[in-house]
């Protein structure tokens, strides 16, 4: 049996906000090129959406809004938030407001106009379950993207852009009543109406302190339990020097850097990003936790330098053990849920990949080698190339899977695309692939 697919110069797995502003740079330069560049996304997700379960209504950005979709490649661009803000009629309400960082719920607002200008490039709903090679001789010519559905796109480059998958720690099994922070929107909504008595909140991150901030204020019943190994919640370090690791300059010497280097400015830089909390949420809750002992009604706990050594889930509750890190003494709760606020690990594209997985470099602790473009190094029998949105912090820094250097990276990752074309096909044409 034969069928058409047809041919696109890009095929981008997934449709988060990396992938969605590689497809208004494409828009952008297809706008004034005379050869276009073809593109085509798939996004299993019914509709455009980004971490829905922590958009909580008070939580902020930790970027500025200049760092949106396109400003640093493009300040002029049609897509910016400050362009967004004139059509939602805010613009003199945002600048009045001086702050640099909008709320998230705003943003994914922003993310979302956006996506609707160029939804003609995108199938939601549409899960890829493979990839395969498409030979010319012993040369890959092409890459097969199979969907759920049965349909198929044939793409020169692949552009993979899945996100990062939540993180629960070792031996850990998500259940009704054992979740990751990126359910609680949702988790929150099915408790509501109940009377929950305690709830323990596991990570001294950002969203850990928010998790806890927002139980605390839906449910002024029950106890709070924050534990963490730190001795409190570290401030973020969002210092102008600092913030210098998020430059796009940055990555050009990461990418330099010998191994040693890079090990280093990771332990030097992490607390931009890692385990790191807004000041201002540090400090309410801090009141919170004081207000509490003065009226003698204690309902943020923070169980500091420690750790939950077990955590089983009865069936009508789940009992947390949780251990002192200094003195080895173990304390019991009873909670209504544990919320483990752990962070999340980038996906690993090579089972989606299949054969051609074999076909990517590795480096001596098994991580993939990524080019300076965000494409896999590869055997040279293909001719396309495999780039990455995500999953490069190894190679490229702290701004991988962040969206403050995304909007310099998609444009990066095109004229990669565009520079390698040696011979375009004429747009729209159809190769016969055997099914």
């Amino acid at each position: 049996m034969t069928a058409e697919v047809p041919i696109y110069d890009i095929v981008g797995v997934g449709f988060g906000p990396s992938n969605l502003a590689l497809a208004i740079a494409l828009a952008e330069h297809n706008a004034g090129a005379g050869e276009p560049v073809t593109a085509h996304f798939l996004e299993r997700q019914p509709k455009f959406g980004w971490h829905r379960g922590m958009l909580i209504d008070t939580a902020t950005m930790q970027v500025s809004f200049l760092k949106d979709l396109v400003t640093m490649r493009n300040p002029t661009s049609e897509f910016s938030f400050l362009n967004y803000l004139h059509a939602a009629g805010r613009l003199v309400d945002f600048i009045n407001h001086k702050n640099l960082f909008p709320l998230r719920v705003e943003f994914h607002d922003y993310f979302e106009w956006a996506a609707a200008k160029v939804d003609d490039v995108v199938s939601y709903g549409t899960e890829v379950v493979s990839v395969k090679p498409v030979y010319d001789g012993s040369e890959v010519a092409y890459f097969d993207v199979e969907a759920s559905d049965g349909s198929a796109l044939r793409a020169r480059n692949l552009v993979v852009g899945t996100g990062l998958r939540p993180q629960l720690p070792e031996g850990i099994a998500a259940g009704p009543r054992i979740w990751h922070n990126s359910e609680l929107l949702f988790r929150v909504d099915a408790l509501r109406g109940t009377s929950p008595k305690r709830f323990v909140v596991v990570g001294a991150g950002q969203s850990a302190a928010e998790v806890a901030a927002l139980l605390h204020d839906e449910f002024p019943h029950a106890e709070v339990c924050a534990v963490f190994a730190r001795y409190g919640y570290s401030p973020a370090d969002d210092s102008s020097f600092a913030n210098r690791i998020f430059d796009p300059e940055a990555v050009d010497q990461f990418y330099r850097a010998g191994e040693p280097v890079k090990d280093r400015l990771m332990r030097y830089h992490g607390a931009t990003n890692y385990s790191a909390v807004d000041i201002d949420l540090i400090d309410e809750l801090y009141r919170r936790v004081y207000r509490e002992k003065v009226l003698g009604v204690e309902r943020l706990r923070l169980l500091n330098v420690s750790r939950p050594v077990e955590v089983t889930d009865t069936g009508t509750a789940v009992t947390a053990t949780v251990e002192s890190l200094t003195t080895g003494e173990r304390t019991v709760l009873e909670a209504d849920a544990v919320v483990y606020a752990t962070g999340y690990r980038p996906a690993d594209p090579t089972p989606l990949l299949g054969e051609l997985g074999a076909r990517c470099s590795r480096d001596e602790d098994g991580r993939l080698r990524v080019e300076r473009d965000y494409r896999l190094t590869t055997e040279p029998a293909l001719r396309g190339g495999i780039y990455l949105q995500g999953g490069t912090e190894h190679t490229h820094g702290i701004t991988s899977s962040l969206l403050s250097n995304t909007a310099v990276r998609v444009g990066e990752i095109l004229q990669s695309v565009v520079d390698r074309r040696v011979v375009a096909e004429p747009a729209g044409e159809y190769a016969v692939s055997a099914r």
